[in-house]
């Protein structure tokens, strides 16, 4: 009788749906070299670790945790039939395809096949939008069918009161991976960002408990604070569970049904269901089918003015370096937590390094490394193409540029801050409204089609204010603001 084969989980498909009965040997590994190439947040690599170790201790005898220097070194030698899931990223797929002996299934942990995209693209004949897609899919799997469009809903001003959720109890093997991490840092390992303890879910059954209480208590609130900025609150009514998804814990179209029955049942309003499954059934299948669609890298990654690399403040995470408050709690909550909503990441990090034309493939890479939900699959669409407008309009139709008006009216982060959100020029000048006026006059030749930008630049595009404006914003330079 032929040996099963050796299903080999890597550390992003640590959820029960990886795996196909309850017989096949599991192989895990932990290469140190994951963790050297570029600085990880501490909290990220601590919960790669953790997740890998606490999924070998759930499988007991059936699974073999090695740890080794790189991939290929503890494969090499097995002697024995391996097959691995699709990997999330191309670096990883062109690597198990050199190893002998390797079978590579296809993905899991998302609902469109990819050939199933490819053809829909392919009748697209280029013009590739999310909502199109999200449309496609939703009739194409029966979601939120029957379920009434969301009626607008005015954004809550003052916090909403959600229970918080469940907590995150750390045990002997999150003890041990702390000293492993603390040994390597001794080492010469380099991390950025702050330990523990760790917050996010590194099990199964604690991403699923943080599911069950999203469902039942945030999502009713979800659609009410969606877009918003909160000052000593960063979760919001938000889940939270991005890198439960990523790291493949839960599988999303459970997810997607047990809300829809939320709204079914009238535990959820529509409005919340809708906004919560676009998220995870719209942007986030949209976002891997792109990856995999296009070639190896975005293209246009020049098309805007985008050469300057990320400054030191910023890629430590150095936020009692910055004054500007909106910037400062997101920066500080990234440093402390590992993570941010969507608005914070578009609105507050992304719009910051726009402006001030950072190179795009450089800041996905500190998403990538900063965030415990950092993918390349993610981040190269969302930063390179969605946030930094890198990939001339194959993601999004517009950059996603905002001055210090716009987040005044999401967040309460203005009131006491040293800086004026209507104010270009100046000591008082908000960096975010003088930053959007140099980048829109650094881009106008290529932006002069938007009709928001044309329309937010209305009056504030003379040539003194102008020279003054970029002489102002080139001064700033790479100072934290």
């Amino acid at each position: 009788m032929a040996l099963a084969p050796w299903r080999w989980l890597l550390a992003d498909q640590v959820g029960p749906h990886f795996l196909d009965d309850d017989t096949q040997p599991v192989l895990l590994v932990e290469a140190r070299s994951l963790f050297a190439a570029r600085p990880m947040h501490r909290q990220k690599a601590h919960l790669v670790l953790s997740a890998l170790r606490h999924r070998a201790a759930e499988l007991g005898d059936r699974a073999r945790l090695v740890r080794a220097g790189t991939f290929r070194a503890a494969l090499t030698g097995l002697g024995e039939p391996v097959e691995v899931v699709h990997p999330a990223s191309r670096a990883a797929l062109a690597f198990a395809r050199t190893v002998d002996g390797l079978t590579v299934l296809p993905p899991r942990g998302f609902v469109t096949d990819r050939a199933e995209f490819a053809a829909w693209a392919h009748r697209r004949r280029g013009r590739l939008r999310m909502d199109d897609f999200y449309r496609y899919a939703r009739e194409r799997h029966d979601v939120l069918r029957d379920l009434p469009a969301p009626a607008r809903r005015p954004r809550a001003r003052t916090p909403v009161d959600v229970p918080p959720p469940p907590p995150i109890v750390e045990d002997d093997i999150d003890a041990q991976v702390r000293r492993d991490l603390d040994r390597w840092a001794d080492e010469g390992t380099r991390f950025t960002g702050r330990d523990g303890p760790r917050r996010h879910p590194a099990t199964h059954a604690e991403a699923q408990a943080r599911l069950t209480h999203f469902l039942t208590h945030r999502l009713p609130a979800y659609a009410d604070t969606h877009d918003l900025l909160r000052d000593g609150d960063r979760q919001l009514a938000y889940s939270a569970l991005s890198s439960a998804f990523n790291s493949g814990l839960l599988d999303p179209e459970p997810a997607i049904r047990a809300a829809e029955r939320a709204a079914r049942d009238g535990a959820a309003p529509p409005a919340a269901v809708h906004r919560f499954v676009r998220g995870l059934f719209g942007w986030r299948e949209f976002l891997w089918q792109l990856y995999w669609y296009f070639a190896p890298q975005f293209r246009g990654a020049g098309w805007l003015a985008a050469t300057q690399p990320l400054p030191e403040w910023f890629d430590r995470l150095d936020a009692d370096a910055v004054e500007a408050r909106c910037l400062a709690d997101v920066l500080a909550g990234v440093r402390d937590t590992g993570w941010a909503h969507h608005t914070a990441r578009l609105t507050v990090l992304g719009n910051y390094g726009l402006q001030r034309g950072w190179r795009p493939a450089d800041l996905a890479d500190w998403f990538r490394r900063s965030f415990v939900d950092g993918a390349d699959w993610v981040m190269n669409a969302t930063v390179i193409g969605m946030s930094q407008y890198a990939d001339l309009a194959r993601v999004d139709t517009r950059p996603w540029a905002f001055d210090g008006t716009h987040v005044d009216r999401i967040s309460d982060h203005c009131a006491g801050c040293r800086y004026e959100p209507g104010v270009a020029l100046g000591d008082t000048a908000c960096p975010y409204t003088g930053g959007f006026e140099a980048f829109w006059h650094r881009n106008r030749e290529r932006l002069a089609a938007d009709p928001r930008l044309s329309a937010a630049l209305a009056g504030r595009d003379d040539p003194k204010r102008r020279d003054a404006v970029l002489a102002q914003e080139d001064k700033r330079g790479s100072e934290a603001p």
